[in-house]
């Protein structure tokens, strides 16, 4: 089985790793610790570093309990919800987890939100936890 976390060091997706953790211990699963942004400009590279060195940090605790872990940073030029659906497709991933966090309707009318593309678009299940 494959879960793929979408993980960006938040406290919303480390909530999400927790879950994903749990059931992939149960069912002797791997994770996919996925993160999604939609350029790699030069004024992002922190970001991207950061993310980097949090997906590597993450993927060593799993590695340390038992858990196989793949991690991935995408810079593909969609954006993070239509990356993270693509990418689930493309690796044929069972269940998607993600973190998700409460904001108002006009936060998600501006910004739109990745975890409502995921539950109306994925092909498998998602998880999503708070």
């Amino acid at each position: 089985m494959k879960i793929m976390v979408c993980y960006d060091g938040s406290g919303a997706s480390r909530s999400a790793l927790r879950v994903a953790t749990k059931h992939a211990k149960a069912m002797d699963a791997k994770i996919y610790l996925v993160a999604s942004m939609e350029k790699g400009t030069e004024d992002e590279q922190k970001m991207i570093q950061q993310l980097e060195t949090e997906l590597a940090t993450t993927k060593e605790k799993l590695e340390r309990d038992g858990i196989a872990c793949e991690t991935h940073l995408l810079v593909r030029g969609m954006t993070p919800d239509e990356d993270l659906v693509t990418y689930a497709k493309e690796q044929g991933i069972d269940e998607i987890a993600i973190g998700i966090r409460k904001r108002s309707k006009v936060g998600k009318l501006i910004f739109g939100s990745t975890a409502q593309y995921l539950i109306l678009n994925a092909h498998c299940p998602v998880i999503t936890v708070k």
